[in-house]
């Protein structure tokens, strides 16, 4: 299952800071659109994101030399007012988390981050391609889920000890459409919903909560891992896992994730409505599922950015037909 996050700016956060371009997949493509030799495209491939402590050298991508930058950079900040910033997660158990069994950890990781949509449309699409045990494979297409907004939030328990959320609320498919279909009970797709993030060190071996249990994988293998800079790798201290803050944690292809189970009513659980665009527009609810419905999906984010790769039947319709 695949997770794509697009952060929108906040009053107090309008800037992103990201990996190195020029590391990891986003590396990879960046030199097979500039031009690069084949090893370097097949090394950069295959390794996490990148970020380095040399703040003089961070491109700011609303520059025009964003686009030429030089291919030894270290950060990049993107505002993400004037340039989408883009977050491909996938899930070990191709779902999310089912919302009635709590304190279950769901591992994901990291695959992709950039600030190029192509980037993104090209791992969403079919493939084939060749293994040396199996043959040759064949990679269906994604398709398309639910459409909605998300906010990372930081929390206090009751212990006192603060971690994050991850909190969304579906816009597509439209509630009086049947928000919760088919495709989207079977890969626990609530119309809201909100989990426990917790990020893994990267320096700390695997096991534990992400691999066996039903977590999802074993974990991310050498190279594959993210390479946080100084001070962000310093947010976990000797723990083995931290709270999503930053969240530009999440901005490093190889971030490995914990995603667990913590309730499907927001609101009630800690205190926040979140109100999606449909609502912002109408001042109704989202589950007006008429034409209101159907004309929101003729503005859908999603179908306009991925609709040529990606099948949105389950998304505006909320079947799989």
């Amino acid at each position: 299952m695949y997770v794509v996050l697009r952060p929108e700016s906040a009053p107090d956060r309008a800037v992103e800071e990201k990996q190195a371009p020029d590391s990891g997949k986003e590396g990879k493509k960046r030199k097979t659109r500039h031009g690069g030799d084949e090893k370097g495209q097949a090394d950069g491939g295959n390794e996490g994101g990148h970020g380095k402590e040399v703040i003089n050298e961070i491109v700011h991508s609303l520059s025009e030399k964003s686009a030429h930058c030089s291919p030894f950079s270290s950060l990049q900040e993107v505002n993400v007012e004037e340039k989408p910033l883009l977050r491909l997660i996938v899930m070990g158990k191709k779902s999310l988390p089912d919302p009635a069994k709590h304190g279950r950890p769901f591992w994901g990781y990291v695959d992709l981050v950039t600030t190029d949509i192509e980037d993104v449309k090209d791992a969403l699409k079919g493939a084939e391609y060749d293994t040396a045990t199996r043959g040759k494979r064949h990679q269906s297409a994604a398709r398309a889920m639910g459409e909605g907004v998300y906010r990372i939030v930081k929390h206090e328990g009751r212990g006192g000890r603060p971690h994050t959320h991850l909190v969304y609320k579906l816009e597509l498919p439209s509630r009086g459409e049947g928000a919760v279909g088919e495709p989207q009970e079977a890969m626990n797709v609530e119309p809201e919903a909100s989990f426990l993030v917790q990020i893994k060190n990267p320096e700390q071996r695997g096991g534990g909560r992400g691999g066996g249990g039903g977590g999802g994988f074993g974990g991310l293998q050498g190279k594959r891992k993210a390479a946080f800079p100084e001070h962000l790798q310093g947010r976990f201290g000797s723990n083995r896992y931290a709270p999503a803050d930053p969240p530009d944690l999440l901005n490093y292809e190889g971030c490995e994730l914990l995603l667990i189970s913590a309730s499907d009513d927001v609101e009630e659980e800690l205190g926040l409505e979140l109100q999606t665009e449909t609502e912002e527009e109408t001042g109704e609810g989202a589950g007006d599922g008429g034409e209101g419905g159907r004309a929101w999906a003729g503005c859908s984010d999603l179908v306009k950015m991925f609709g040529e790769v990606a099948d949105v039947k389950p998304l505006l319709s909320g079947s799989w037909d």
